[in-house]
């Protein structure tokens, strides 16, 4: 049973650094550019992961990501233990304080595996060379003579064998070996890489052992919960909290100030009810009696807001990937089809809310939060408190899911701010209702595509514009366009071989905190664009994948950069990482081939619909069967999902991440909407922003993995675009309905 602990930063260095151990470590900088200790001593790299042996031989691995599902904590480790040779029994798992030295702690974007495959091996074989060398040393024997064998060095000609633990003094002298002197392991040789491996949570959090960040505690803590402007932007005027304090074990109240520009993770205001439970902080709040001034965001208004959006995208707006000219052609007159799409605001609505416990005392703060990036935690901590982040000290729990809510750390300032006002510790616990209402919401958008084809159905010209609230609005309140790396999740890399494609992007004010959401704007931008293209194969009378084939033409490698994309490419050399349509192509026919799509035939309500897209540099072809019942309610018998995600380390933790987009993807396709009135968010619970539930959830999710040795690549979010338009496709297919709006579940009535 492996051990995973949650342990001080001094007692971690001072485990980690004991007498006899050697320690290694990794960061994703050229290997070059790691130094090396003087001779005799262990190494000491600027590191993001340490690998640690101890005496006993226990080997120590220091895991920098957040677990929230995904597995990331046990993957990461495995791959230093594969290339280490360890036995994965002899491994100890601990959890790394938020510290920048670690690299980039941030558990989003898809990029732990991307990012920190290759320095993860680098360290595991590094450690295993200097073992070797190691023993050869202690044997005088040639190092050529010597392996390593499950925990062990073992001399070939003698059999003489010697534990890891056994050779920790002598491998700490030796020379760390280049990168070019690196021998990795063959992949046969591997042990835990791509093999189907348990998490080493599994067992805590099935008995409930598991220590997510609502469970923190903090001797001598005291509770808050905290009332704030029920409109985005709104001050506080008057507060009357005699009611409150009446409340059985309610304290005190503390007024938080109120949010000021640049937004970036700072906490809203409001007041704030100190108790001694959270029950009663709940309770307190809700009997303070408060005022405010709503501001500018007081007309905000989602009806009208989407009118505004769906004008913007009806005229000509700003060019962000040009080829051709998509004019002259429309002006030949060929037969043309043009569509308009929408998408409302998303919630990230976690089943844990956001949760943090801190303590403020002698200018340092130590908390612990349900956090996926601890480095903004110290960021904007510090920022609150007016201290250097190096006084504050983030421990990171589990998580009880994030989908990006938890790397936007305010309710840790919210935390903090109060452990000072108060001389106490506090724990901070969002209500659902708080987390729903008060969210960084996934953008609103609205798409036009407009597209002109040949005597075959193929497209000759291609234009698409977005209109969308900016996450760059949370950095800066003026950003009214959509940054470039949103507009580079999947429409300035549209994939279709067209020879005339236009894409703009229009401008549209943010009334909300605006933040990312699972596969952020691949959302909107794949459900408008996979839609289309579905018309088109329909308008064409043609077959929906035979169609898609079609339109993707030969494989081939885009390039980006001639048609003025200044192609972000998810922070990848698109050299490493090229827009390859081939893989798309692939991915496609295995959707098609395990779903039986020649076989199946839409009727009786039922049939099937495709969809196809790259994100995270992940490609994925999601088949979804609707099954619509007599009351013209969806659902979904089955879903077939094709992945090609590159080199995969754990294929389980794969498949349950696209399972779990399955249903993700469901939510947001038939029910996920978020809406304002007069400023305020008008849903507040599950029972007005509802996620899929048993019945509604996909019943069969099959995941199919393509092999292969292309670089890894993300697989937490790429589930989740295909859905919504594999899911409308299929409507489509089954009633001859067009869904252009989402949800489904209104667009239907």
């Amino acid at each position: 049973m492996n051990r995973v602990e949650l342990v001080g930063r001094r007692t971690f260095l001072g485990n980690l650094f004991s007498a006899g151990a050697l320690v290694l470590s990794a960061r994703v900088l050229p290997f070059e550019a790691l130094s090396v200790g003087e001779p005799g001593a262990a190494a000491a790299w600027s590191p993001s992961v340490y690998l640690g042996l101890e005496t006993d031989g226990t080997a120590i691995i220091v895991t920098h990501r957040s677990e929230m599902g995904t597995g990331i904590r046990s993957v990461l480790p495995a791959i230093v233990a594969d290339e280490l040779d360890a036995n994965w029994a002899r491994v100890k798992i601990e959890q790394a304080l938020g510290d920048e030295k670690y690299g980039s702690q941030n558990t989003d974007g898809s990029c732990s595996i991307r990012d920190f495959y290759d320095a993860m091996r680098e360290a595991g074989a590094s450690a295993r060379q200097m073992l070797v060398a190691a023993a050869a040393a202690k044997w005088n024997v040639p190092v050529s003579e010597c392996k390593t064998q499950n925990h062990q060095v073992v001399h070939s000609r003698s059999n003489r064998k010697a534990g890891y633990g056994e050779l920790v003094a002598e491998a700490s002298k030796q020379p760390v070996p280049k990168k070019e002197d690196l021998r990795f392991k063959s992949p046969s040789e591997y042990r835990y890489i791509g093999r189907e491996m348990p998490t080493i949570d599994r067992d805590d959090l099935c008995s409930g052992r598991g220590r997510f960040g609502i469970d923190a505690t903090m001797p001598g803590m005291v509770y808050a919960s905290i009332e704030r402007s029920p409109v985005y932007g709104g001050t506080l005027k008057t507060v009357d909290d005699a009611e409150a304090l009446k409340v059985k074990g309610v304290q005190k109240t503390v007024v938080l100030d109120a949010l000021k520009p640049p937004f970036l993770f700072k906490p809203l205001g409001g007041v704030a009810v100190i108790a001694d439970n959270t029950w009663a902080a709940m309770k307190g709040r809700q009997a303070l009696k408060v005022t405010w001034e709503a501001g500018e965001n007081a007309a905000y208004d989602s009806a009208n807001y989407k009118k505004a959006l769906l004008e913007t995208v009806n005229k000509p707006q700003k060019v962000v990937r040009k080829l051709g000219d998509v004019q002259a052609e429309f002006a030949k007159g060929g037969k043309t089809h043009e569509a308009s799409y929408y998408v409302p605001h998303l919630a990230h609505a976690p089943m844990e809310p956001p949760a943090a416990v801190a303590e403020y005392k002698d200018g340092r703060v130590v908390i612990h939060a349900a956090t996926q990036n601890p480095q903004a935690v110290q960021d904007t901590v510090a920022g609150a408190l007016g201290i250097d982040k190096k006084n504050v000290e983030c421990h990171v729990t589990l998580l009880g899911g994030g989908f990006g809510r938890k790397s936007k750390p305010d309710y840790c300032a919210e935390a903090a701010l109060l452990s000072k006002a108060v001389g106490k510790p506090v724990k901070v616990t969002w209500s659902r209702e708080e987390d729903i209402r008060f969210d960084y919401f996934h953008s609103v958008a609205a798409m036009y595509l407009k597209a002109t084809v040949d005597e075959k159905g193929r497209p000759t010209a291609w234009l698409q514009r977005s209109a969308f609230p900016s996450i760059g609005s949370m950095f800066n309140p003026r950003a009214e366009s959509g940054a470039g790396f949103e507009l580079d999740m999947g429409w300035t890399d549209m994939p279709f071989d067209i020879p005339n494609i236009q894409a703009e992007n229009g401008p549209a004010k943010h009334h909300t905190r605006i933040g990312w959401l699972r596969s952020v704007s691949n959302i909107y931008h794949a459900f408008a664009i996979h839609s289309f293209i579905d018309e088109l194969a329909k308008m064409s009378g043609r077959d929906s994948v035979e169609y898609l084939l079609d339109a993707l033409g030969q494989p081939r490698k885009i390039d980006l950069k001639a048609q003025n994309s200044n192609y972000s490419n998810y922070g990848k050399s698109i050299d490493q990482y090229p827009v390859d349509t081939g893989r798309m192509r692939r991915v496609i026919e295995l959707a098609a081939e395990k779903s039986g799509w020649a076989k199946k035939k839409p009727g009786n309500g039922r049939a099937l619909g495709i969809a196809v897209h790259r994100s995270f540099l992940t490609y994925v072809a999601t088949v979804v069967e609707v099954e619509m019942d007599d009351r013209g309610r969806v659902r979904i018998p089955r879903v077939d999902v094709a992945v090609d995600a590159g080199k995969i380390i754990n294929p389980d933790r794969v498949k349950s991440q696209f399972e779990g987009a399955a249903v993700f993807g469901t939510s947001v396709a038939l029910m996920g909407e978020i809406t304002a009135a007069n400023g305020e968010i008008q849903q507040s619970n599950f029972h007005n922003y509802p996620v899929a539930r048993f019945n509604e959830a996909p019943r069969e999710t099959h995941v199919h993995i393509v092999a292969s040795t292309e670089p890894p690549a993300g697989v937490g979010e790429p589930g989740v675009p295909p859905i919504p338009p594999a899911i409308c496709n299929a409507i489509h297919a089954a009633t001859g309905k067009r869904i252009r709006e989402l949800p489904v579940n209104k667009s239907r009535k």
